[in-house]
This record gives structure tokens, C-alpha cells and sequence, in this order.
């Protein structure tokens, strides 16, 4: 049976009494309504009680309330909030079919977004150390996603080097410090909870939505998604070269204009740091509890536009070219490369991932 949309006394008061509501296709962890509030378009988003809800609705309020700083405006107003029932009542943004070249004005909206963590603080925020201390620390991979890697490698015939496990033990270490300027992450940047309006980059052209997996962090772990092809996603997207150089310069470009610091050139680590997570190659129900990459030599599954073998492959290439001689990761480089070809040989069927969001 369909759940009526229900307003408390304390939103009727504040926002008046929601009409012509109808329900929207939601992931099974939220409700989700569009309405109308004295006749104009809200959307309504309820998260459904279940493990860790009232985290999720927290990270979901704070980012919003941070995101919101930013101008033009890279997420939809809040318009009012309901903690009791876990609700947020949000401005109702008309979605257009994305530009070819999407991924471009996606990560110059990406920045901004990120960049909003160290904004100046608004009036409403008060005094203490503002919403931002509210959001967990991002979590990167652990020391026991390296051994699940290499034991894939050695599993499908490869080498693997004294020289590697120390390698990747340095980036689980260096990918566990705090960055030095943080960002707003948005923990699940994927096609599908980006809206765009078509307002192009200066008239705020792209809303993110969907902050319940929200973390403070660092912004060059999901500036990596246009290239490593979105890990948590399941909407895999490989853009062409030009397209993912254009992007990455457009994030550059719009972090200094925010915050007056440059971003690094070299994603080598924040792409490699999704290489080796095995729960990247599963939608989030199924993370935490299963070696994922265990798996991939004698099972290959779907979720959505790829498989985890095609997931797999595709970021082996990805660092295979990245980690070139002379960098703190060329010996992994080096095994991305004998990895892939052992899987191709393995499994020669194996299609690239898609280049074009669906």
C-alpha cells in the first residue's frame, strides 16, 4: 500500500498543507513525493526507517545546509525540515536531457559544491564551529582491500612484488590523512543525482541531490569518478580524453575561484584508492560484509550499465596508465597492465564500459 504524504503540525505551520501529491521512484532507504505548496512545485524526501536512517537524514540536512551557501546555487533550496520524521521538503528542480559535453559543466559544479565546506558561514548558521562539524570523516580503502587485491592478482597469475604491497600500503596510509583544506563530499556523485536545468555554468546550471552517504574529505576523491568510471554508481561512464581533461580543468579553475588554493594535477592516488575497493563493484545494500574481488574469478554480475569485470577491467586500464615510470605507484602501474591482460585472456567477451551516460 502506497504511504500518504503526511505533514506534522510544525510544517503545516511553516509551509502550509501539501497538495497534489504524487510518488516518485525512490531508492528502497527514502519516500519521495513531488507536491504542490500554494501552487508551487516542491519535492519531498523522507527517509525510511531502517539502519542508520537518522545518520543519514543528518548528513543529508547538514550537507543541503552548507551546499546552500553557494551561488549560483548547486543544490536545491531547502524550504523546510522535519527531524522527528526524517523529512526534507526541497525546491523543485525541472531535469533536462544532459549537453554531449556534460561532464564539464558536472565538475566545475562539483568544486563549487565541495568548496561550500569552507564558505563563509551564512547568518543562520550561529555561533560554534557551523554544520560542516556535524558531517563524519570520509573513509578511504583499508589495509585489508590491498590484501583482497593482490590475492586477486596472484589468483588470476600474476606476480606480485614486495615492492606493490608496500606501495599500496603507503597509499591506504596517505589516502587516510585529513586534507588540508576539507570538502563537502557528496559520497554518491553519480548520473542520476545530478539534475540539469540547462541554465549553463554561470545561471547555476546543475543541482546535486541525494546527500545521504555526505562526508567532509577530500575533493579529488570524486573529482577521480569522471575517470576511474564512477564507483559507486551504477551508471558507468568512461568520457573521451578531451572530455575528462576539459572536466578536471574546469574543477581546477572553479576550486581556486572559491577558495584561492590550487588542487593537485596528479589523480594517480584518489583513482587508485578505487581501484582496489572491492565494494566499489556493488551497490551500496550489499558493502561491508563480502570480498567482493574474492570473487571475480569465478563470478561476474551485473549492476546497471556494466559488470564487475568490465568495472574492473576498465579502472585496471585506468592506472595502468596513470602510475608511469617514476611515479610512487609505477610498480602498481605495472600490474594494473598484467592484471587486465590476464582478465581479457580469461574472459576475451569483455566489452569496454559505456562512453555516454544513458
Amino acid at each position: 500500500m502506497e504511504s500518504p504524504l503526511l505533514f506534522s503540525e510544525e510544517l503545516r505551520a511553516e509551509l502550509g498543507t501539501p497538495r497534489n501529491a504524487r510518488r516518485l521512484t525512490s531508492s528502497p532507504r527514502s519516500r519521495v513525493w513531488q507536491a504542490e505548496l500554494s501552487g508551487t512545485p516542491v519535492v519531498v524526501k523522507q527517509l525510511v526507517e531502517g539502519p542508520e536512517a537518522a545518520d543519514r537524514y543528518a548528513r543529508e540536512a547538514t550537507a543541503l545546509r552548507l551546499a546552500s551557501r553557494v551561488e549560483p546555487p548547486v543544490v536545491p533550496r531547502l524550504l523546510g525540515t522535519d527531524p522527528a520524521e526524517r523529512m526534507l521538503v526541497l525546491e523543485y528542480v525541472d531535469h533536462r536531457q544532459p549537453a554531449d559535453d556534460w561532464v564539464v559543466d558536472y565538475a566545475e559544479a562539483l568544486a563549487r559544491l565541495h568548496a561550500s565546506a569552507t564558505a563563509s558561514p551564512s547568518t543562520t548558521d550561529g555561533p560554534g564551529p557551523g554544520p560542516a562539524a556535524a558531517l563524519p570523516q570520509w573513509s578511504g580503502p583499508t589495509h585489508n582491500d590491498v590484501e583482497s587485491f593482490l590475492r586477486l592478482a596472484r589468483t588470476l597469475g600474476c606476480a606480485v612484488s614486495s615492492g606493490v604491497r608496500t606501495a599500496l600500503d603507503d597509499l591506504v596510509d596517505r589516502l587516510a590523512r585529513p586534507p588540508g583544506r576539507p570538502a563537502l563530499l557528496h559520497g554518491d556523485p553519480c548520473p542520476g543525482n545530478d539534475l540539469h536545468t540547462g541554465g549553463g555554468v554561470n545561471g547555476g546550471g546543475i543541482r546535486f541531490i541525494d546527500f545521504e552517504q555526505a562526508s567532509l574529505g577530500d575533493g579529488l576523491m570524486e573529482l577521480a569518478y569522471l575517470r576511474i568510471g564512477f564507483p559507486t554508481c551504477w551508471c558507468v561512464t568512461a568520457p573521451t580524453e578531451p572530455l575528462l581533461n576539459a572536466a578536471e580543468a574546469a574543477y581546477r579553475t572553479a576550486w581556486h575561484h572559491a577558495t584561492g588554493t590550487e588542487v593537485p594535477n596528479d589523480l594517480t592516488d584518489a583513482c587508485a584508492g578505487w581501484l582496489i575497493r572491492g565494494d566499489a563493484l556493488v551497490q551500496r545494500a550489499y558493502r561491508g560484509a563480502t570480498d567482493h574481488l574474492a570473487k571475480i574469478p569465478d563470478e561476474d554480475w551485473e549492476w546497471g550499465t556494466a559488470t564487475a569485470r568490465q568495472r574492473l577491467v576498465h579502472r585496471l586500464g585506468v592506472i595502468n596508465r596513470m602510475a608511469t615510470d617514476g611515479s610512487e605507484l609505477e610498480e602498481l602501474g605495472r600490474l594494473a597492465g598484467t592484471l587486465r591482460e590476464s582478465m581479457l585472456t580469461h574472459w576475451p567477451t569483455l566489452q569496454p564500459v559505456p562512453s555516454q551516460r544513458p
